[in-house]
């Protein structure tokens, strides 16, 4: 690994070009990765297996982040902690100075972002990613619920364009009838929604979207929908190519998730059966076709009590949670989405894709759920990686690493799979036991309650599950033997000098 800001690097007399030409025929040998965390370092690992030198940039705040120790190169963009990932000119120029043939967004910050996606294009930095129309018009939510109605596909009854003012979202909720849900048009990743369950809180919070959707989007467009109550939030993983072929990696359940956060994803859905996960796989294939996708994407449905699905969302980039999907198919998505980059075509048809066993995917946070699950930053004292048959672990973190308060509190993921939903309870149950995270507060142990009650190990669950258990979080928190064993020798090492 290289490890040079880019300024300094300038100082040296090396000139960079500002452009170059790529052929359909040239295939990707550098990128760089636009991302940090978990995220970043699973991209270097993919771009390991395929000989391919990988890019990874970061802030001061992440000098000592696990992604710049193990890319091939990494790159100073800044002291700003946030802002620096965010700059979508910079990262490209980098790409382009150090002569990156393409560039993965990961997912948050710009990853749903068409001006990254147009600036690559301009630049000749293939996009590992949809085109920037494409991302533009599933990021509009109105747009998006307009192309699926076009093809047949059930949304959620709503406003058919982003609400003028006040008066018209009340008139629309009167008809559609309450609960409905305000939304930002430009929204995602739980933000921008607030819940209405009658006319006065429509007042209450009407305003209060638009700011957030202000502050967080950058545009102050919002819409309404009916509010479907306690649905399942069941998603489908699709890749698309530019030669046509779409395929679906089956579904996901997401239904575990706190104020729109998910917190524990599951593949295959334990709550559907085959005639509905047939319907799920072959409609979000259908939605991909509709609107022309291509590289990885992300169907998002909700299933009402009635047990009728509605389109929600598309997520054009790689989800968090796709690990699950490569879990029980045995396809590594992110080196399909180099591939298809790549001008590729796919090499299995949907009858070749099968599915073994169920996988179960825990964003393994840096909060306290005894505290309202506050961030708990600082220094992680220890790190135990579980293992095992069947038991992955997508991390960000190591001994003596320092988390800083600038970004998310995810910094691990858990991926358990077995044959059979019994023993996956059971074996992710075991694997949390075995995974040590010393120095600050996790979910870990909220996760362990979960697993615990009767309605989820039966596999029946809504997304009102974490509000109907407040219970969980009344867990011990007394110390295992082997915690307290961990933290005296920590302790005597440090005053021992070792």
């Amino acid at each position: 690994m290289r490890d040079c800001d880019l300024a300094d690097s300038k100082k040296t007399g090396k000139v960079f070009p500002l452009s170059r030409q790529l052929t359909g025929t040239d295939v990707i040998k550098k990128l760089l990765i636009a991302n940090r965390g978990e995220i970043a370092v699973r991209i270097i690992r993919a771009c390991a297996e395929a000989g391919i030198t990988s890019v990874a940039i970061y802030t001061d705040a992440d000098r000592y982040a696990l992604h710049v120790k193990k890319a091939d190169e990494a790159y100073n963009i800044g002291p700003e902690s946030v802002a620096g990932y965010l700059n979508a000119h910079r990262i490209v120029n980098l790409a382009v100075a150090t002569h990156c043939d393409a560039l993965h967004p990961g997912y948050g910050f710009l990853s749903e972002n068409p001006l990254l996606a147009e600036i690559c294009a301009s630049r000749q930095v293939r996009y590992i990613g949809p085109n920037a129309d494409v991302i533009r018009m599933m990021g509009d939510k109105i747009e998006a619920r307009a192309a699926m109605l076009a093809a047949n596909i059930p949304v959620v009854p709503g406003s058919k364009g982003s609400l003028k003012d006040l008066d018209e979202a009340l008139a629309l909720a009167g008809e559609i009838g309450y609960p409905i849900m305000l939304k930002a048009t430009n929204g995602g990743g739980g933000r921008g929604i607030r819940r209405c369950n009658s006319a006065q809180d429509l007042h209450k919070n009407y305003q209060r979207v638009i700011s957030e959707a202000s502050k967080a989007f950058g545009s102050a467009d919002i819409f309404l929908e009916k509010c479907i109550d306690r649905p399942r939030h069941i998603e489908v993983q699709i890749l698309a190519d530019r030669h046509g072929n779409v395929v679906h990696l089956f579904e996901r359940d997401c239904s575990i998730q706190r104020r729109h956060q998910k917190l524990i994803e599951i593949a295959p859905s334990p709550q559907i059966n085959e005639e509905q996960r047939q319907w799920l796989g072959e409609t979000a294939v259908r939605a991909a076709r509709a609107v022309n996708y291509e590289n990885a994407g992300t169907v998002e449905f909700l299933l009402d009590k009635d047990h009728q699905f509605y389109f929600m969302e598309m997520n054009t980039r790689l989800q968090v949670e796709h690990t699950i999907s490569e879990t029980i198919t045995g396809i590594d998505i992110v080196r399909e989405q180099i591939r298809i980059a790549d001008g590729l075509a796919l090499t299995y048809r949907q009858e070749d894709i099968q599915r073994r066993g169920y996988a179960m995917e825990l964003r393994i946070n840096a909060e306290d759920p005894k505290n309202d699950f506050l961030p708990s930053f600082g220094r992680i004292t220890r790190y135990f990686a579980p293992g095992g048959p069947g038991v992955r672990t997508d991390a960000a973190i190591y001994s003596g690493y320092p988390i800083p308060p600038d970004y998310d509190s995810m910094c691990a993921k858990l991926t358990v799979w077995a044959l059979d939903w019994e023993e996956l309870l059971n074996r992710t149950s075991r694997a949390l036991t075995d995974t040590g995270v010393y120095g600050v507060k996790t979910t870990i142990p909220y996760y362990m309650e979960i697993l615990k009650v009767a309605d989820f190990r039966s596999g029946s669950f809504d997304t009102g599950f974490v509000e109907d258990h407040p219970e969980l979080t009344a867990y011990k928190t007394s110390r295992p033997t082997r915690e307290l064993t961990a933290a005296i020798t920590a302790a005597l090492s440090a005053h021992l000098g070792l």
